[in-house]
């Protein structure tokens, strides 16, 4: 359900028919005129559970909108739980009891610009590993600047995640549709989301050299990212599609800013992408998830707003691509979803993981 009102009284009134007893999935266009923190105190003179967080951009059936509140019930919701103070690391993951042959879905939204996202993926993980499936993303706003933008009853908060654990089936594709440029190339040296060298060199010079040579462009202080977007890494996993990760910034030490952690001692190839790559991949992740459903009653679109910076007018391609393939199989199917600062999910029977640049679809039963 899409509400546009600003009305936080007619707002609270629309969530709560939509969701009624259940919990909801609040999702936010970081230009909707409103309060968070005062709808979140309207709210909760209601007896409604919610999570939520704030993106760049929502998705609504075929639209994108950087204005408007995205709700999906989130039915069957057994626990939820707030996460503070991702970058430290100083937080504990509560336990859960999960019952045999019951098949469960994990969402989270977490700050998609606070540094170690992986290791709370990786804490999550550490608690329930594959008694559940994985789904989210990271919010935050487009201007990169770190605000509060993940929220639930108790506030709205910023180094932080939610997550709510449902008693759920869930059918997840991911696909990025980037393809190697030049590469291995290791990490040689690298603090949380910087790379601080390559190869045992500057990073950005060793990023440099292939990325001009291979677009024909020259950077220069202006231009990084305009370049860039066209140009991740990809961190190479045996036997499946690498973990792209998105280059933000150069630092004052020419180092390279990523979205996302990378390890030391991590192999990774520069990729690039085109309109087709791209378009057919977010096509394949659509296929993924309807060849594994059955009766699912809501889609969930996941999408980096990096593809979106990517291709630009094209990107309605790219949706239609998704929406199509999911009405084919499920025409009532209800799709909403968000454009965020990094991808959550478990696929097959991979790890949990944060990607970038990727598109994930979630189908919800």
């Amino acid at each position: 359900m899409l509400v546009t009102s600003t009305n936080y009284d007619e707002i609270v009134k629309k969530i709560l028919n939509h969701v009624k007893q259940n919990a909801a999935l609040i999702t936010i266009g970081e230009h909707t005129e409103i309060d968070i923190g005062h709808l979140i105190d309207e709210l909760n003179k209601t007896e409604i559970k919610f999570m939520g967080g704030l993106f760049p951009k929502v998705i609504h059936g075929n639209s994108i909108l950087d204005k408007g509140i995205v709700v999906n019930t989130l039915n069957n919701m057994e626990s939820m739980f707030l996460i503070k103070n991702i970058s430290s690391k100083e937080y504990s993951i509560p336990k859960v009891s999960f019952e045999d042959n019951v098949d469960y879905s994990i969402l989270t939204y977490v700050d998609g610009l606070t540094s170690n996202i992986s290791n709370y993926l990786s804490e999550l993980y550490e608690n329930y590993g594959m008694q559940t499936n994985y789904f989210g993303g990271g919010a935050g706003s487009l201007s990169l600047e770190q605000k509060p933008c993940v929220f639930c009853n108790e506030g709205i908060f910023m180094d932080a995640a939610v997550f709510g654990v449902l008693r759920m089936t869930s059918k997840i594709g991911v696909r990025h549709g980037w393809k190697k440029v030049e590469g291995p190339f290791i990490i040689t040296k690298a603090q949380g989301n910087v790379i601080k060298e390559i190869n045992w060199r500057n990073p950005f010079e060793v990023y440099k050299e292939v990325v001009e040579a291979h677009s024909g462009k020259t950077f220069n202080d202006e231009n990084f990212f305009d370049i860039a977007k066209g140009y991740p890494f990809g961190i190479i996993k045996d036997g499946a599609e690498c973990i792209v990760r998105d280059p933000l910034m150069v630092n004052e030490n020419k180092e390279l800013v990523c979205v996302g952690e990378l390890e030391e001692n991590t192999l990774v190839d520069i990729l690039n992408g085109n309109e087709e790559s791209l378009v057919a991949a977010a096509e394949e992740a659509a296929l993924d998830s309807v060849n594994q459903a059955t009766q699912p009653k809501k889609a969930i679109i996941i999408d980096c707003i990096s593809r979106i910076l990517f291709l630009e007018n094209n990107f309605d391609k790219e949706l239609n691509a998704i929406t199509s393939t999911l009405k084919n199989q499920f025409s009532n199917i209800s799709v909403g979803g968000a454009l965020t600062i990094g991808e959550i999910s478990s696929y097959g029977e991979g790890f949990l993981e944060f990607y970038n640049k990727t598109v994930v679809v979630g189908l919800f039963e």
